[in-house]
């Protein structure tokens, strides 16, 4: 048992990324009853929907799960609320100031984890007393961080800076990645775009199979005015790509964005109109598998290498 592991209670340090419009009751259970760590992605849900979930993860598992909570969700007090009335135990923040809700969630008996994109945030978070640490590297999908620092120079860099229980994250989908993030300084890995391609993501199966079929290069992180986010090529992303290269400004690109094109892309499937977003990793990613079989693999594949011989010296 390493740290990670006893913290959450799980069997393996792995936990599945709170992606929105993909992590659902479905993906979070079946990543708990898998052995690893479900979370909830709140970020895409209202209120009462997030409510609906966190019930429906009760009943489909006995094991440990949690909820990922960006600190800039508008209905802040009302998640929040709904998290500490339904028992959840486990909270991952991100997007804020892990001061503003770690105490109040503490104090409710919720081990609270930030997600940083750099080691100067890391020790910002283990002055607001979190339980531990992701450290997200610049290859992630969705929204990143403004350092565009890759998961390898991250992970070491956040080790030396603090002594909380760290989970690596950005570039990781298997049992290799896990091995090298261990070998880093990391206690655990946060898994996102794998888990967000599988059977029981929340994810239309258009945007799936798209995100399967992508080769090295076809994401990029874009809209760094506004919010840095890891994009797939389509029509929407080819007139973020113009409107920045003309120097559009912050507002302009808020137009451009509006309202729910992030659900449009990944929930609907509008592969031409939507935010298609996913991490680099999706590369090597070409088929969709069921989570206890991407589990599987994962452990598997961590053990064949731990057990490898490198005849370099």
């Amino acid at each position: 048992m390493n740290k990670i592991n006893s913290l959450f209670g799980i069997q393996y340090p792995i936990i599945q990324g709170g992606m929105v419009w993909c992590s659902g009751w479905r993906l979070a259970s079946a990543v708990s009853n898998a052995g690893g760590l479900g979370l909830l992605g709140a970020g895409s849900m209202h209120p009462e929907t997030l409510r609906e979930h966190i019930i429906k993860c009760k009943a489909a598992t006995t094991r440990p799960f949690g909820v990922n909570i960006p600190l800039l969700y508008p209905q802040i007090d009302e998640i929040m609320a709904i998290v500490a009335e339904e028992g959840v135990k486990i909270v991952f923040t991100s997007a804020g100031n892990p001061k503003a809700w770690t105490g109040w969630l503490k104090e409710r008996g919720i081990t609270v984890v930030h997600v940083v994109s750099s080691s100067r945030f890391a020790v910002k978070c283990e002055e607001a007393g979190v339980d531990a640490i992701v450290a997200e590297g610049f290859e992630a999908g969705g929204h990143n961080g403004r350092e565009e620092t890759s998961t390898f120079c991250l992970i070491p860099a956040v080790r030396q800076a603090t002594k909380l229980p760290l989970i690596a994250a950005g570039g990781i989908a298997t049992g290799e990645g896990i091995l090298a993030a261990m070998a880093l300084g990391a206690e655990g890995v946060q898994i996102g775009t794998r888990f967000a391609l599988s059977s029981e993501s929340s994810a239309s199966d258009a945007f799936k199979n798209y995100c399967l079929s992508l080769g090295e290069g076809d994401t990029k992180l874009l809209l760094k005015k506004l919010a840095p986010t890891r994009m797939v090529k389509n029509k929407f992303r080819d007139a973020v790509e113009v409107a920045e290269d003309r120097g559009a400004s912050v507002e302009e690109l808020r137009l451009l964005l509006g309202k729910g094109r992030a659900k449009k892309g990944i929930f609907e499937g509008d592969l031409d109109e939507g935010e298609l977003e996913i991490g680099q990793i999706s590369s090597i990613i070409s088929r969709q598998q069921p989570v206890a079989e991407i589990m599987q693999e994962l452990i598997e594949s961590y053990q064949h290498t731990v057990n490898k011989r490198f005849d370099w010296l």
